[in-house]
């Protein structure tokens, strides 16, 4: 009988990384037909193995096709690394070819699940999460919607991946921040959020999936530790793919406090400064105001070029910039982007494109305020990321409404030229509403009884914002 494991060497990463980059160009089903299934002795399954794998609600089952058939070990839920020898573990993940031709990961990567009462008791360095996440062996295949047969996907890259340096001390405040959460009884108000690249990710057989956390009653949601989908296509494009380095850091050497710190800080030694003298230190000059110049200004703070920058697009975060009047009141409500309503009628809250929407993005409030003279002037700025109960409670009810509205077909009425409809309005909830985000009435969606009607999108009160804005912003410092 041949000896599979005579083809790399499983103490060394290099060697198996070499064996695994056979698998470039070859779909799933090529792998299990040039591997002899009556050779391949870990095989639990023989009976319709195809069969089997091809199954989309199997989950995993790409990634153990690939670690019984072509690197013939046998499968299992332990909590050390797949090539434990090497340290190396092995995950097979997608990824998604946008119309522009940009690379995109489809989904996070699940590291590890969170026993809740045993990572009350762990440290970064010793927890099972960072074993499985210090060195993985990448296998990204291309997802393609029209393709049925999962077995027809095709691996386009295959790397060892470690996470940088200046991204290690991120993961670390990461997990701290989630395992601190755990500790205080809060398990249940988990979410991906709260982070910026190791999130929390739910992960149950159903919505209703519940388990035991060690400091409270309240039962919770299994998670995962995973990487954010944002953190994994920054991989993709900048690791993976050779070549590419799309984004300036914000950190450009090392830093002592904690990455948000570091942030606030660099943005507060403006504090107090107009938009006009931020705009003359940074050489910013215009004929017509830019919309995004507040927030164009915050990104020359941190002294980044562009509009983008590498932590922030590693970690899903979005900045946001907050006008507050001389009154203390803000004007305008915080937009969100367009939903299909054809498309919302179809989905479960829990796996809902708004509400993941507002569990995996922090956001970054840039909070600027009138003065008496009517100059706009920076006051600071905060992370920020939805509160559990909000995002449960009132946003929740929010989008089933309009999911309601929806479904029984929605009421248009026309007064003084102008549609009104019965969506949830800002007036009946106290988070949030539903209101046109279109470029003019043209700009239309069809609803599921045919009819079109202009683009809405979910929007945040303007006072749900301002309650969650630090108190010294409003006071004048």
């Amino acid at each position: 009988m041949m000896n599979y494991l005579e083809e790399y060497d499983e103490t060394d990463p290099i060697s198996i990384e070499t064996y695994a980059k056979r698998l470039i160009g070859k779909t799933f089903a090529d792998v299990c037909k040039q591997d002899d299934i009556t050779k391949a002795m870990v095989v639990r399954e023989a009976t319709n193995y195809e069969v089997k794998h091809e199954n989309k609600k199997r989950k995993g089952g790409l990634g153990e096709l690939i670690e019984e058939r072509f690197f013939h070990y046998q499968t299992n839920n332990d909590a050390r690394p797949d090539f434990d020898k090497a340290g190396v573990e092995l995950k097979v993940t997608p990824y998604k070819k946008n119309k522009n031709g940009t690379l995109v990961a489809k989904e996070r990567l699940i590291l590890t699940m969170i026993d809740y009462f045993s990572v009350v008791d762990e440290t970064f360095e010793d927890s099972h999460m960072w074993q499985k996440a210090r060195l993985i062996l990448l296998v990204y295949y291309l997802y393609q919607q029209e393709i049925k047969n999962r077995l027809d996907y095709c691996i386009g890259y295959v790397k060892l991946f470690a996470p940088l340096e200046q991204d290690i001390k991120i993961i670390a405040h990461d997990f701290e921040v989630i395992v601190e959460k755990i500790r205080n009884g809060k398990a249940h108000e988990l979410s991906e959020g709260d982070t910026l690249y190791l999130g929390a990710a739910p992960k149950a057989a159903t919505s209703k999936d519940r388990r035991k956390q060690p400091f409270s009653d309240e039962l919770a949601k299994p998670r995962a530790f995973a990487f954010k989908n944002s953190y994994m296509t920054y991989v993709l494009n900048n690791y993976i793919i050779p070549g590419k380095n799309t984004y300036e850091p914000i950190i450009k050497g090392t830093a002592e406090e904690s990455f948000e710190d570091y942030v606030v800080g660099k943005i507060d030694a403006y504090c107090d400064w107009s938009v006009t003298d931020l705009c003359n230190t940074f050489h910013i000059e215009y004929q017509k105001k830019p919309k995004n110049l507040e927030a164009m200004l915050a990104y020359r703070m941190l002294g980044i070029k562009g509009n983008h920058a590498e932590e922030f697009e590693k970690a899903n975060v979005v900045v946001k910039t907050i006008r507050i009047e001389k009154n203390n009141k803000i004007k305008e409500n915080m937009s969100f982007p367009t939903f299909k309503f054809k498309e919302l009628i179809e989905e479960d809250w829990d796996d809902s494109t708004f509400g993941n929407y507002l569990r995996e993005t922090r956001f970054l409030f840039v909070v600027y305020k009138f003065d008496q003279q009517d100059e706009l002037r920076l006051k600071g700025c905060q992370f920020w990321n939805i509160p559990y109960d909000d995002l449960e409670g009132n946003v929740k009810a929010v989008w089933e409404r309009t999911q309601r509205v929806l479904r029984e077909g929605l009421q248009i009425e026309k007064k003084n030229g102008k549609n009104y409809n019965n969506f949830p309005k800002s007036s009946e909830n106290p988070v949030c509403h539903v209101r046109p985000h279109a470029q003019n009435s043209r700009d239309t969606y069809e609803l599921p009884d045919g009819r079109q009607y202009p683009k809405q999108c979910f929007w945040l009160n303007n006072s749900y914002i301002l309650s969650q804005l630090d108190k010294n912003f409003i006071e004048d410092r």
